[in-house]
């Protein structure tokens, strides 16, 4: 592909200065205005600055709910979703309920099977949860919470309500709106930062992070109703390592509540106060939980819960978060792991069929062309729809973020569901508003689509194969209403040039030590430097030795550009993250390539 275009984000002046009196590191106070950080306060990542669940709107009357339950010894059944979210936040509830006196027994949880239920509260997991406690019996409802789902499940809330059940919903995604209307679920409580009328600052909250606040407005009303006091109160920062994670892999926007929550988290990790699941994850992932950084919770322990629910059982997921047995935790992770080799290699061989299918329609779209050059090329379509019968439902998203990485446009990925319908799951590009979009498809065609939801980035929707064509051409035409040349030019945003004095094992280390993600990205430098040797390893990747320009030692140092093999002119300017290369013990700075550009 051609170069994307770099653009430096820009560091306020007068914030730098501001940063840096307040004693932030001048590197760190560089990277934190260009990301919108106004002053030193919202570095304070300590507990007592997080947002106060009193503003979360629902939390008081879902902490009530909850605290009659628990001593009136009634039953709950968490309800949870398949992904890491929905895991950690099922985790977070049955730990954090515990915590605070739940009975033995008196907790259960339920999770959909991906292929087989969908997504959410449906009325048929609302009945699979009627007999999911010991010894219950099919009269005998008790309180269902929702954990990362319910706010569009207006059938399954009703079905609950009509057997008998309370319903309590947390959850963090947008409600239904047909016709643009807002319709929210006959719950008797729902717990939601984007739900109306809710002042919660925080609308990136993710659904381990609502389940969080809900536990800590439960402890506040136990507490004001003598259950226990201040000082002997439950240490529910015990759970923080797990809405960390769940934070992390949801890639939400690392605002500044988030960011506390994801700090807090990693400083539990390292300092050894984790959950023996996560503990044997790390070790499963060959990661050091000493060094724990977002990138190991978003790119290993993440994707190793994700895959149970992608193509087994996200039960197995769960229980490895509950299990206080370590040996249990680290069969349950080696299990985890396996599946995640499987998801990698079904990914693999659906990425390939893909790229075949976008040759046939185009032999000119090849790895090595570029997409953004053509916007409005009928021969490449702005919006690309992709579906084979051989595909797994449970990668679709996975395939479509790639494919949207790879060719920067807004991807569809479907695969054939086992009731015959088609699923499909859809990522984007800034300036395409995904959901949007399928909203737009549905009004033009109301026929097609049975189900859709989601956000600008990414929405999912499900719809009859006969109709695959026209939701293949309605998506096109927006797309080329919507999308123009500019919009589809790559465009990488960078932190300027590293200065020579900052290739250290030091700086390198600091920069780890940050919380870095969503909305909140980690720093990509841009420096002109001199290619002194190159060589192809492994299968798709570019070995560097380079020199920085103005360096005026003129040090040699190694870099690496992954799923790239095309040399590189003897000057060049590199965009690049840095990392630390260990061998044997030593430390060695490596520069990790992601793009050369004006």
């Amino acid at each position: 592909m051609t170069s994307p275009h770099l653009v430096r984000r820009d560091a306020p002046p007068r914030t730098l200065w501001s940063l840096e009196q307040a004693g932030v590191h001048p590197l760190l106070a560089r990277l934190y205005a260009a990301r919108g950080v106004g002053n030193a306060a919202e570095l304070d990542d300590s507990l007592g600055q997080l947002l106060p669940p009193t503003q979360l709107l629902g939390a008081a009357a879902a902490a009530t709910l909850l605290a009659d339950a628990l001593q009136a010894g009634q039953r709950m059944v968490v309800v949870a979703d398949y992904d890491c979210d929905g895991a950690t936040a099922c985790a977070v509830a049955l730990r954090g309920l515990g915590l605070l006196g739940a009975r033995p027994g008196q907790v259960a949880y339920v999770v959909p099977d991906r292929t087989v239920h969908g997504y959410g509260l449906t009325p048929t997991i609302v009945d699979l949860a009627l007999g999911s406690t010991e010894g219950a019996s099919a009269d005998a409802p008790g309180l269902l919470i929702t954990v990362d789902n319910g706010i569009a499940s207006l059938e399954g809330v009703a079905h609950a309500r009509q057997r008998g059940w309370q319903v309590l919903v947390t959850d963090h995604h947008l409600p239904a709106a047909p016709g643009g209307v807002v319709q929210l679920p006959t719950a008797n409580v729902i717990v939601n930062p984007n739900q109306p009328d809710c002042p919660f600052a925080s609308k990136a909250l993710a659904g381990v992070g609502v389940m969080f606040y809900v536990l800590l407005a439960l402890r506040a009303e136990l507490r004001q109703r003598g259950a226990f006091d201040a000082r002997n109160q439950p240490r529910l920062d015990a759970l923080l390592d797990l809405v960390a994670l769940g934070t992390v892999a949801d890639v939400v926007a690392l605002d500044a509540n988030n960011r506390r929550l994801v700090a807090q988290g990693l400083k539990r990790m390292r300092a050894g106060h984790l959950q023996p699941g996560l503990a044997a994850l790390f070790a499963a992932a060959g990661r050091d939980p000493a060094r724990a950084s977002t990138q190991d919770l978003g790119f290993a322990l993440g994707p190793r819960l994700n895959a149970a629910g992608r193509l087994a059982d996200m039960r197995l997921g769960i229980e490895c978060l509950l299990t206080d047995d370590r040996a249990r935790a680290a069969e349950l992770a080696q299990a985890l792991d396996a599946i995640n080799r499987e998801r990698r290699h079904v990914e693999a061989g659906m990425r390939e069929q893909a790229d075949a299918m976008l040759a046939h329609l185009d032999p000119q779209a090849s790895a090595a062309s570029d997409p953004s050059t053509h916007a409005q090329d009928p021969n490449r379509p702005p919006v690309l729809v992709i579906f084979d019968p051989a595909f797994h439902e449970g990668v679709v998203g996975i395939v479509a973020g790639r494919l949207k990485d790879r060719w920067h446009r807004p991807v569809f990925v479907l695969a054939r569901g086992l009731d015959g319908h088609l699923k499909g799951s859809g990522r984007s590009i800034a300036g395409f508003h995904l959901r949007d979009a399928l909203d737009l498809v549905a009004k033009r065609h109301p026929e097609v689509l049975k189900r859709f939801g989601g956000h600008a980035m990414a929405a999912g929707c499900t719809l009859a194969e006969e109709h695959l064509g026209t939701f293949r051409e309605a998506l096109e035409r927006i797309g080329l209403e919507q999308l123009d040349a500019a919009t589809l030019q790559r465009k990488l945003l960078t932190d300027g040039p590293l200065a020579v004095e900052n290739f250290t094992t030091e700086t390198v280390q600091l920069l780890q030590s940050q919380v870095w993600g969503q909305a909140f990205e980690a720093p990509l430098f841009v420096n002109d430097v001199t290619v002194v040797s190159q060589r192809r390893v492994g299968e798709n990747h570019l070995k560097l030795q380079i020199r920085l320009d103005d360096d005026p030692q003129a040090t040699l140092r190694d870099a690496i550009w992954f799923q790239h093999t095309q040399p590189l002119p003897d000057h060049t300017r590199l965009a690049f993250r840095l990392s630390l290369d260990e061998f044997q013990g030593r430390q060695k700075i490596q520069l990790m390539v992601e793009a050369t550009g004006a």
